[in-house]
């Protein structure tokens, strides 16, 4: 009788799961960093493990010092351009409103000038224009909002728009010789340029004295 014996051996096969690691972080590879830090603190005398970990103290207290300062910059940039956006939001209706107060101008001037005698109609008409155009410029200026008579002197490329050029014996070359209409500022920047007429090059005149 024989006996006959199978085995069949099947190799076995370790399957090792590999997991993913996560991406490192800025905070991960600091607490690394301090890791490697203190292990290195951990070896040598005692002199240099102190000298190591205050070296480490510096270098975590200059970033610290580095990111507020970055935390500041962006404050003071916020708060700026919060600040721009309330002074200038309205500058499209102010240079509207700007428009009505030059007609009201325009109209004042368009009376006679003022004398003895004249019609008291006149006279009423004109001082009820001449209180609301103060009343006027007094809520403007409240606002941000002024007006700057360029006449006599250097014209200003950024503040007033040449309309003609004249020669005049009174003033210098590149000087307002009369404004049409005033430069109007909002705040610190332009609203709206003078219209003016500029001395020419043959102009003779001198400039004029500047008032204290």
């Amino acid at each position: 009788m024989t006996e006959q014996t199978s085995h069949t051996d099947m190799p076995q096969t370790d399957t090792t799961q590999h997991e993913a690691q996560p991406h490192n972080t800025a905070s991960q590879a600091e607490a690394h960093e301090a890791h490697a830090t203190e292990e290195q603190a951990g070896t040598g005398t005692a002199e240099e493990r102190i000298a190591a970990l205050e070296e480490k103290l510096a270098e975590m207290e200059d970033r610290w010092k580095r990111s507020e300062a970055d935390n500041q910059n962006l404050r003071a940039r916020h708060k700026r351009e919060i600040e721009d956006t309330r002074h200038y939001a309205v500058q499209k209706f102010a240079r509207d409103v700007v428009e009505a107060a030059e007609n009201l101008h325009r109209g004042l001037s368009a009376l006679p000038p003022r004398e003895e005698g004249e019609d008291a109609l006149i006279t009423r008409l004109r001082e009820g224009f001449e209180g609301t155009e103060r009343s006027f410029l007094s809520i403007l200026e409240r606002n941000g909002i002024t007006r700057l008579d360029p006449t006599h002197g250097p014209f200003d490329a950024n503040l007033h728009q040449a309309m003609q050029e004249q020669e005049v014996d009174h003033l210098p070359p590149n000087h307002v010789v009369q404004a049409w209409t005033p430069t109007w500022m909002l705040k610190d920047r332009l609203l709206k340029p003078a219209m003016v007429i500029v001395s020419n090059a043959s102009s003779t005149g001198q400039p004029p004295e500047k008032k204290d």
